[in-house]
């Protein structure tokens, strides 16, 4: 018999903990499902410079403040993979790898995942130089040189924090600009340690049985080809939203993301979406924490209503 919930939120990321906390503290019987540690992308970042609060505060500790908090109400915490979202009405039946709930609500906070860059031998050197997560794997590189491809925000805070243990840290933009906020950029250029290559693509990912050696570069304006040694490449050319195991809802656009209004609501009354599945301009902590607390109170003002409606009948 499939357990029972008030609301499941799907992603226990910023936001997924924000709805937690905001639906249980009204009292609604909530579980969290994620298929990893809670704190989704936070576990990956460095220094948090931008969370009202702190000054600065390493991501994997504001996981675990966000996640006591999201659990002092009563909410509950379990591993599992979503495989589908059955509606069945007022119900609504969530399977995953592991079990079968039943829930009157649902918050979608599974967030998103990074763009592969595509190049050849990026699969191929996964885990043996190649990387999307400076704070994972950065000390492996310490005074080795290491390529970082991408102009945003999230490529160069990740050059820069790999500048604390590489040699240097060459940045390999398709463009002739970055992307980054100007602050950013600011700290990027007065490092000497950085080095940046415009105009570029990487074409393929170069190495030995065990280990990454380099990189082949194509200038896109000119055309010129080159080889640039590096021990490590770190890649950052984008999200992805992590939506597919809800296509049957009709929730997506057709890039995947997942629409809402300006309350967190679906096209499906009892689904919510929040942080970063959603098409959005800004993907923080903050945004993702706030969108949590709009949703974590729609639904209970959505149970609410289906007792107004109980009671009607």
């Amino acid at each position: 018999m499939a357990k029972k919930y008030d609301v499941i939120v799907i992603g226990a990321g910023p936001g997924g903990m924000t709805a937690a906390l905001y639906a249980s503290r009204a009292n609604l019987s909530v579980l969290m499902l994620d298929r990893g540690i809670y704190g989704g992308q936070m576990n990956n970042t460095a220094a948090i410079e931008n969370y009202p609060g702190f000054k600065s505060i390493l991501g994997p500790d504001l996981s675990k403040e966000m996640y006591e908090s999201s659990t002092q109400f009563g909410a509950e915490y379990t591993y599992g993979t979503v495989e589908k979202i059955e509606n069945n009405g007022v119900t609504k039946t969530v399977t995953t790898d592991m079990e079968t709930y039943e829930t009157k609500a649902i918050i979608i906070a599974t967030g998103s995942e990074y763009k592969k860059l595509g190049a050849a031998g990026e699969n191929e050197y996964g885990g043996r130089g190649v990387s999307y997560c400076a704070v994972c794997d950065g000390a492996f590189f310490k005074n080795k040189h290491v390529v970082v491809v991408g102009g945003g925000d999230s490529a160069i805070e990740e050059g820069i924090y790999l500048t604390q243990l590489a040699d240097k840290v060459t940045v390999i933009h398709r463009r002739d600009q970055l992307r980054a906020q100007k602050i950013i950029q600011d700290r990027a250029f007065a490092n000497d340690k950085m080095e940046f290559v415009w105009n570029t693509n990487v074409e393929e990912i170069d190495g030995d049985e065990q280990k990454v050696s380099g990189v082949k570069i194509k200038n896109n304006k000119t055309g010129e080809e080159s080889t640039l040694d590096a021990s490590g490449v770190f890649i950052y050319v984008g999200v992805l939203p992590m939506t597919e195991q809800f296509g049957n809802l009709g929730i997506l656009d057709d890039q995947g993301w997942v629409e809402t209004n300006d309350q967190m609501e679906t096209k499906v009354p009892g689904i919510f979406a929040i942080g970063d599945v959603r098409d959005k301009k800004l993907r923080q902590i903050t945004t993702a924490v706030g969108d949590g607390g709009v949703a974590g109170q729609g639904v209970f003002n959505y149970i609410e209503s289906l007792k107004g409606e109980e009671q009607t009948v």
